[in-house]
């Protein structure tokens, strides 16, 4: 029986890293199932963005109150790990503040630790006060309401109730320590839970013991549950925002790629050396590649990550003059909209083996609209404001392009611009010759 407690430990947490890591296995198969795509360019940039934009929040203090409320989770989030690790030691060895040893280094840690945890105690409740008292309006849009609205809470109070377990551990650890309890070292300050301790001075040693270890128990459980919890959460950009700021986009914002197969063909055209009788050696039993996107399937993988990584913290749809206005478009919704089909695709795949079988759904029509994709200005203003360097723009080029080059169903106004220039070399309706007209006018 002493050994209980360790093997039930183990257990949990063999169970808890094995649930996750099943979960990253299928996030990455459902990534791999865009189009494969080059970023190994600039290695050196990519690392400075990944530094700057990810690990030094610098997109996020645009926006003040929200960027420094979010810095203060973000780091007490980092740093209390260093707890999390002592706490795995200690469950699995049987210890007790294993690194107590630390001595000064400890205590100075364990104090850290605590008021960082109570900033993140009174940031969690900003962000609370935000979105559902003063209900700003980027988190009252609709593609918010529903799951997205009850997401967003619940990790608030996820976070509420761990940094509270850990304050109310360490409260009856500090009253353990100075009833002189066995195995309970004197170790660690406690400059925020020792106003918790008059609260527990009626109880005696053995509950003192019992509200400890309730508290270490569900703190931890608390955290791997937490872990799994990402994966069906926006909160996964907790992990993905790295490799999704490492491969974002170095190119002008105003850069589109041009398509391989338009690209050749334009070559061969401006060759005076080419042949043009010589057909090209392709496989007859080869599909035509599709031009543009209308299904997750044909977007590339980075595209797919940045859905994933999305935080729906909706600074892009804030920022879209498209959504300004009344649009029906919201960049934020577009990315909402790729994940939510890429992980019916994932779906489809687990009940059928892993391959996909047709389900007679697409991303377009039946989650974006062709409305939201022709009211994009292409101004890059939500490529510019997300904190995380996600690129809504180009899921909605790469759609218009199958919309434009596959189903010839571009707007009005864009197919008499495009006839124009066919025939009149221009925009505009007029004959190359006429051109000077106004001259005598």
């Amino acid at each position: 029986m002493e050994y209980l407690p360790n093997i039930v430990f183990a257990i949990a947490l063999i169970v808890g890293i094995g649930f996750f890591a099943r979960n990253v296995k299928k996030l990455s198969r459902n990534i791999k199932l865009g189009k494969d795509v080059d970023v190994s360019d600039n290695k050196p940039q990519r690392w400075k963005n990944m530094a700057k934009i990810a690990l030094g929040q610098t997109k996020m203090v645009v926006r003040p109150i929200a960027g420094l409320m979010h810095i203060i989770v973000y780091v007490g989030f980092i740093i209390i790990n260093i707890e999390v690790l002592e706490i795995i030691l200690d469950g699995l060895l049987g210890t007790h503040r294993l690194f107590s040893q630390l001595g000064s280094l400890y205590n100075f840690l364990i104090g850290s630790f605590e008021i960082l945890a109570l900033l993140v105690i009174v940031a969690v409740i900003v962000f609370w006060i935000r979105r559902n008292i003063i209900r700003i309006q980027r988190f009252i849009k609709p593609e918010m309401k529903g799951w997205p609205k009850t997401d967003g809470n619940m990790i608030l109070y996820i976070e509420l109730v761990l940094m509270t377990l850990f304050l109310t551990m360490n409260a009856a650890d500090f009253q353990l320590q100075q009833l002189g309890a066995d195995h309970y070292v004197e170790a660690g300050t406690f400059p925020v839970s020792q106003f918790i301790v008059p609260l527990l001075d009626s109880l005696s040693e053995s509950s003192l013991i019992l509200v400890e270890r309730s508290a270490w128990w569900l703190h931890i459980l608390g955290i791997l549950a937490f872990l799994n919890y990402l994966y069906y959460s926006k909160h996964l950009h907790i992990l993905l925002a790295f490799p999704n700021t490492y491969y974002g986009k170095l190119k002008p914002q105003g850069q589109f790629n041009n398509l391989e197969s338009v690209t050749n063909e334009v070559k061969l055209m401006m060759d005076p050396d080419a042949d043009p009788f010589a057909a090209p050696a392709e496989d007859d039993t080869a599909e035509p590649e599709k031009f543009g996107a209308s299904d997750v399937m044909d977007l590339n993988w980075v595209q797919l990550l940045n859905a994933y990584t999305c935080t729906e913290c909706g600074r892009c749809t804030s920022e879209c003059p498209a959504n300004q206005t009344g649009k029906k478009l919201s960049p934020r919704k577009i990315m909402m909209d790729t994940r939510d089909r890429l992980e019916e695709v994932g779906k489809n795949m687990d009940a059928n083996k892993g391959e996909f079988v047709p389900d007679g759904k697409q991303l377009l029509d039946d989650y974006i609209s062709r409305e939201e994709l022709w009211a994009c200005t292409t101004c890059n203003a939500c490529v510019q404001a997300c904190p995380v360097s996600i690129d809504p723009l180009s899921i909605i080029v790469e759609m218009r392009r199958y919309l434009v080059m596959e189903q010839s169903a571009a707007p009005t106004e864009l197919n008499n611009m495009m006839s124009n220039i066919e025939n009149n070399g221009a925009p505009w309706p007029y004959n190359q010759m006429d051109r000077l007209n106004w001259v005598n006018e």
